[in-house]
C-alpha cells in the first residue's frame, strides 16, 4: 500500500489551536477522542515533527515526557505526545465508535495518521518505544511518503518468539527446565484452525511468575531505574490498560509475527537498544536490523534507556533524528 506524497490543501482539517496542544487536548480522530501534547509545532511551515508512540500495550505518553521531554524537545523539532486509544488519557475503549472488540494494528496505524492530517504536517517521524515501536514501523510501512525516517527504542515485533522469551526467563527464574507448549497445543489444534502457540507460552510463564514480577526483573537494569519509574507514574495517577491489552490478545497478538513485513520498509530505521532489557535484546533487535535494514545503537541500558543514562540516550536519539 502506498500513499502519494501532496502538499496539504489549504482548507486541509487541523487542530483548531496549536498553540493550546503544548498543556494537552482530546481530539477527535478517527472514531477516538485521542489525547494529544504537541510543542513547536506551527502547522504546514513546521519542521517534520517527532511522535512518541508509548509502549505497553495501554501504557501512556506522560512519564516519557516528564522524564526525558525536556531534552527530546530541546533538539531543535516539533514533538507531539500520543496517549493511543483506550489508553492514558484518551478516552476508553469501549467509548470509540470502533468498539472494543476491534482494536487492531490497522487502526492503531489509521490513528495516527489522522493524527498527522489534523495537525496540519505534511511528514512526521514516528518514535516507538516497546510495542510502540510496532506502530511506528508499520506507519513508515504504509506511508513512506508521509515519514523521512522510524525511530525505535527496545523494540518488540515477533510475538510467539518474545513469549518463549518470557518462558525460558520464568523458567530460570524457577530453576526449571523449559517446558514449551508448542506441540502439545499443535496437537490439540482442531485441523484448519491456528494454534495459539504464544498465547499458552505467555500463560506458561506467568503462571511461574507473575507478569509484573517477570518483566521487571527482564526489564530493569537495577532497582533504582524501576523505582524511578514507578514515583513518576504514581504521581501521574494514571492507571489502566489493561482492555487495550484484552482487547489486542484477543485479535491474536501473542501470534503476531510482524519480520515478513520488516523486507518492505523503504525508509531508514533507527534501532535504540538496551542491553539489559531481555524482552527486546537481543532478539527483538535483531529482527529489525536484520531484515528491516535498521541501524542499531546499544546502550548500558534497559527498557527504558532515558532512565539509566539520559545523556547517552539523547546522544543515540539526536544521532537518528539528524542522520
Amino acid at each position: 500500500m502506498t500513499d502519494d506524497f501532496h502538499a496539504l490543501p489549504e482548507d486541509a482539517p487541523h487542530a483548531d489551536d496549536l498553540d493550546g496542544l503544548e498543556d494537552g487536548q482530546i481530539l477527535h480522530l478517527n472514531g477516538a477522542d485521542l489525547y494529544v501534547e504537541a510543542v513547536g509545532l506551527t502547522g504546514e511551515d513546521s519542521d517534520t515533527p517527532v511522535v512518541f508512540l508509548h509502549g505497553g500495550p495501554g501504557y501512556n505518553s506522560l512519564s516519557f515526557r516528564a522524564l526525558f521531554g525536556e531534552r527530546l524537545e530541546g533538539m531543535g523539532r516539533p514533538v507531539v505526545y500520543l496517549d493511543q486509544r483506550g489508553s492514558g488519557r484518551s478516552g476508553a475503549l469501549e467509548d470509540t465508535e470502533q468498539g472494543a472488540d476491534t482494536l487492531d494494528l490497522d487502526t492503531l496505524v489509521a490513528d495516527l495518521e489522522a493524527l498527522r492530517a489534523e495537525l496540519g504536517v505534511n511528514q512526521l517521524i514516528p518514535l516507538g518505544h516497546g510495542f510502540g515501536a510496532l506502530i511506528a514501523l508499520e506507519y513508515a510501512r504504509r506511508h513512506p511518503t508521509r515519514t523521512t525516517r522510524a525511530v525505535v527504542v527496545n523494540p518488540w515485533v515477533h510475538f510467539p518468539e518474545l513469549a518463549y522469551t518470557l518462558l525460558e526467563e520464568a523458567s530460570a527464574q524457577r530453576g526449571m527446565e523449559v517446558e514449551d507448549p508448542a506441540e502439545r497445543v499443535r496437537a490439540e489444534t482442531p485441523s484448519g484452525q491456528y494454534a495459539s502457540i504464544g498465547e499458552a507460552r505467555v500463560e506458561a510463564a506467568f503462571e511461574l511468575l507473575n507478569a509484573r514480577d517477570l518483566l521487571n526483573t527482564m526489564q530493569f537494569r537495577d532497582p533504582a531505574s524501576r523505582m524511578h519509574l514507578e514515583f513518576t507514574d504514581a504521581e501521574g495517577q494514571l492507571t489502566g490498560g489493561g482492555a487495550v491489552q484484552e482487547a489486542l490478545v484477543n485479535q491474536g497478538l501473542w501470534e503476531f509475527e510482524y519480520p515478513p513485513f520488516l523486507q518492505e520498509l523503504r525508509r531508514p530505521v533507527f534501532v535504540i537498544a538496551g542491553v539489559h532489557d531481555r524482552t527486546s535484546y537481543p532478539g527483538q533487535v535483531g529482527w529489525v536490523a536484520d531484515l528491516g535494514g535498521g541501524e542499531v545503537t546499544v546502550l548500558d541500558a534497559g527498557h527504558y534507556p532515558w532512565l539509566d543514562d539520559e545523556d547517552a540516550f539523547a546522544e543515540a536519539l539526536e544521532e537518528a533524528l539528524t542522520r
